[in-house]
């Protein structure tokens, strides 16, 4: 019995260490990158992204995105104002319509959450 009491008192006393690691994201990143992914988690966000990364040209017209996508072209327009607010397409008006494309830099930040 003894030995067991010895034994819970060594459970006890030992104190865990806290990982702490140069490559273990900060708060702050934490936030943003929440945020950003917050932004892509949509089925539609999501095919809106692959659709520009696919585009030979680095860009799409709205009016070119409602009939693949079977959604109303204020759908759209709202699902792409989301990932353009996260930074992550930018918007080029030409007479009507709007012209949308990828901003390469802030995908291939949230590429690295994923490597």
């Amino acid at each position: 019995m003894n030995a067991t009491k010895a034994l819970v008192l060594n459970k006890k006393s030992e104190v865990c260490a806290i990982a702490s690691s140069p490559s273990v994201i900060s708060k702050s990143d934490a936030i943003a990158t929440a945020n950003l992914l917050k932004a892509v988690a949509d089925p539609v966000r999501i095919r809106l992204i692959s659709m520009l990364v696919d585009s030979p040209e680095g860009e799409l017209c709205v009016c070119n995105l409602v009939e693949p996508l079977e959604l109303s072209q204020p759908t759209v327009s709202h699902h792409l104002k989301i990932l353009a607010e996260a930074g992550l397409v930018s918007r080029e008006k030409r007479g009507t319509w709007a012209w949308y494309s990828l901003d390469r830099e802030r995908f291939a930040q949230l590429s690295k959450v994923f490597n």
